[in-house]
């Protein structure tokens, strides 16, 4: 049944809408988590927050993301993918909703509510892409889940856009207001996204299965065959993740090696651009907005070679190809090459390689796991990896010697420490998939399925 899916040579209309809804979703999520780095701008001096008042709130939305990854990622394989994707929607936007009822001085409510946020938008990360996946071909996947992510950009942007021109007019609690928008957007969901059909099918469901396959597909679903013995497969514990060592320490170790290195450097990279570069905040805001196109760029880049090298050959490149960068960076910062800055282009490329290298390590995450523990291997994997935003700019703030963890306060002496830091971080992520990694790429699902040891249904002929 599943191979009419693999032999398709393109997306059909709906298709099309599940993707759409994915990369919809993705933007919203990330809308709403980074609000409250604008907003935290507007309430500090009122407020008179303390740093570790001021850490609380930033850290909050993080340690929910880590803790909704592992819950959210092992409900989905329990209850089904669309709701879960319903859910986590319903619960981030919610919570950022009633953000709008935030108490003058109010940090700890701000704090929890945040919790919440973050709890929600790790769920999703972990439930929309092995749903796409899901329901495109093989040959596809791994430019179409990287292509999900290249728009996750857009979301911090927009959230950024409103702080600048709408705060004025709505106040920050208005922002918080809006951030509750996206609950609406699950009517989209429920119109445009069905079960996901290896999901189904693992659940013995194989009418629905065919049912939601065919509507993918756009053909009739009396035109797909159903095998003749779909068993419903055990729920299986949490822990039968170790029996698969491999998918474990490549999906673990590349997560939190990527994560702990782009949001460190991104967290102090305009900071080092105004000590060793001598511009002004301003500028220096510029400067990194090259470094997140570059992002951009490299998560388009990716996404398309982790289908024509395939991903583990992908993997290896942009963990070693960002540590070369970084390290680069770090040793020749005083170094200029045709009046242009080895820091800033150090950088720059550097992102490409990290940032863009996500396009490959959040498809692979899903990938890598047999379909009844698909969604709980990709919420562990990106949990774990959810330490890299506590461990980037703590590891920094001991490096650089200060209390700051939030916002460290770069000196230009600790450049080379800190960057071989980030360096050795990239260089797991490369040694991962290079150690670690099999390749996924162009295999159905049903066939990753049967060679991590999960049963395939048989047709009536006989066949898999």
């Amino acid at each position: 049944m599943f191979s009419r899916l693999d032999d398709a040579k393109r997306l059909t209309i709906n298709q099309c809408k599940i993707v759409g809804a994915a990369i919809v979703g993705d933007m919203l999520e990330f809308f709403d988590y980074y609000l409250i780095g604008f907003v935290l701008a507007f309430i500090i001096k009122p407020w008179h927050l303390t740093f570790g008042e001021s850490a609380i709130i930033l850290t909050s939305s993080g340690v929910g993301a880590i803790l909704g990854s592992f819950i959210w990622g092992r409900i989905a394989d329990v209850i089904g993918r669309r709701k879960v994707f319903i859910g986590t929607v319903l619960n981030f936007s919610i919570a950022s909703g009633l953000l709008y009822f935030t108490p003058d001085d109010g940090w700890v409510y701000l704090s929890a509510m945040r919790f919440f946020v973050g709890f929600g938008v790790g769920g999703l990360y972990c439930v929309d892409l092995p749903l796409v996946q899901e329901f495109v071909p093989a040959r596809m996947r791994g430019f179409i889940g990287g292509l999900v992510t290249v728009f996750i950009p857009l979301g911090v942007m927009l959230s950024a856009s409103l702080a600048a021109f709408a705060t004025g007019a709505v106040g920050w609690r208005g922002l918080f207001a809006i951030g509750l928008l996206p609950a609406v957007f699950t009517l989209v969901v429920r119109a445009w996204v069905p079960e996901s059909p290896h999901w189904l099918m693992s659940q013995g469901r194989k009418e629905e299965a065919r049912k939601a396959l065919a509507w993918a597909l756009q053909i009739a679903p009396e035109s797909l065959p159903v095998p003749d013995h779909a068993p419903k497969q055990k729920i299986v514990p949490w822990l039968d993740l170790f029996k698969y060592p491999k998918s474990v320490a490549v999906s673990w170790m590349a997560s939190i090696g990527a994560q702990t290195a782009s949001y460190g450097i991104g967290l102090w990279a305009p900071t080092l651009f105004v000590l060793q570069l001598g511009c002004t905040p301003a500028y220096a805001a510029y400067l990194f907005l090259w470094v997140k196109l570059a992002g951009i760029a490299g998560r388009v880049s990716f996404a398309w070679l982790s289908d024509y090298l395939g991903r583990r050959r992908s993997g290896i490149l942009c963990g070693f190809g960002a540590a070369v960068c970084v390290c680069a960076a770090g040793l020749l910062h005083n170094e200029m090459i045709g009046g242009i800055s080895v820091l800033w282009l150090g950088i720059v490329i550097g992102d490409f390689f990290y940032d863009g290298g996500f396009a490959v390590i959040g498809p692979y995450m899903a990938e890598v796991w047999p379909t009844r523990l698909r969604t709980t291997g990709m919420g562990s994997a990106y949990g774990f990896g959810g330490i890299g935003k506590i461990i980037g700019p703590l590891g920094l703030a001991l490096i650089v010697g200060t209390s700051d963890i939030v916002s460290p306060k770069a000196t230009l002496d600790a450049i080379v420490p800190s960057f071989m830091y980030f360096t050795g971080w990239l260089i797991l992520v490369g040694c991962a998939f290079l150690f670690w990694g099999f390749e996924t790429g162009k295999q159905s699902i049903s066939a990753i399925d049967e060679q991590l040891g999960q049963p395939i249904p048989t047709t009536a002929g006989g066949g898999k």
